[in-house]
């Protein structure tokens, strides 16, 4: 992330202050007052305003968001597979975990609460980090998308942990049954950690702990700069350039040993 963005990331998001979203404001006032005008014209009841100032220049949808891409593949990937069981561990409940339980039942594993009852959906509040939350051999079919580099850095309630990815990682895998499949997105690009929102990991880095815990790669997939998905034809290649970007996001799909 650029510093310039990483700076509005920071005002936007955590300050509340989001001056490109101001200026579009400002900038749409005018018509606001125009289009006013001429409604009242047209209309004699009962009128109460709540403007908005800036949706008519957006698009019907976006779809540049990395979390659209991989939520849609991924739950796209499961529809096909059809697992005995699905399990899920921190993923977005208002993306992807809805996007699978529009279709079928859905475990979701999260260290945060969710107090909201969903249809199709079985919630577990668990650490992934401690080993004494591991189920053993309870799915065939795994994720965690855009999960893992928070682990260990305290945003979500964590305890901190430098190396809480990688236990994170191996109590992930246990839950795994032999020739199960485990989807895994992550940040990927130049290895750093910035604190305390995320890490970014080198591909291999993600290929090792996948090793170490017996996982193979049977495809990988990114969103990079184009913003929109690809699936990797050349995953070595690939996963080499994009380990020299400065950011970019990894699909992983595993097959356990």
């Amino acid at each position: 992330m650029s510093s310039l963005r990483k700076i509005y990331w920071l005002l936007s998001s955590q300050f509340g202050v989001d001056f490109r979203k101001m200026y579009k404001s400002l900038k749409g006032s005018p018509r606001f007052l125009i289009d006013l005008f001429k409604f009242r014209k047209l209309y004699s009841g009962k009128l109460s305003l709540l403007p908005c100032l800036h949706d008519w220049d957006e698009e019907g949808g976006s779809t540049k968001s990395e979390y659209f891409w991989q939520d849609l593949y991924v739950a796209q990937q499961i529809n096909k597979a059809n697992p005995f069981k699905h399990v899920d561990v921190g993923s977005r409940i208002d993306g992807f975990v809805a996007h699978v339980a529009s279709f079928r039942e859905i475990e979701v594993f999260d260290i945060r609460q969710v107090n909201s009852s969903i249809p199709k959906v079985i919630f577990r509040q668990a650490n992934l980090m401690d080993p004494s939350n591991s189920f053993n051999d309870y799915c065939d079919s795994l994720s965690c998308l855009h999960a893992l580099e928070h682990f260990g850095l305290g945003r979500y309630g964590d305890p901190l942990d430098p190396l809480g990815y990688v236990s994170g990682f191996e109590n992930i895998a246990k839950i795994l049954k032999k020739n199960g499949v485990f989807y895994l997105s992550v940040p990927i690009g130049i290895e750093r950690v910035e604190f305390n929102a995320n890490r970014i990991f080198n591909t291999q880095t993600i290929v090792e702990l996948a090793r170490i815990n017996k996982l193979s790669l049977k495809k990988f997939a990114f969103v990079g700069a184009s913003r929109t998905i690809t699936i990797s034809e050349n995953p070595e290649d690939d996963m080499r350039e994009l380990s020299k970007q400065d950011y970019a996001l990894g699909i992983f799909t595993f097959i356990k040993e």
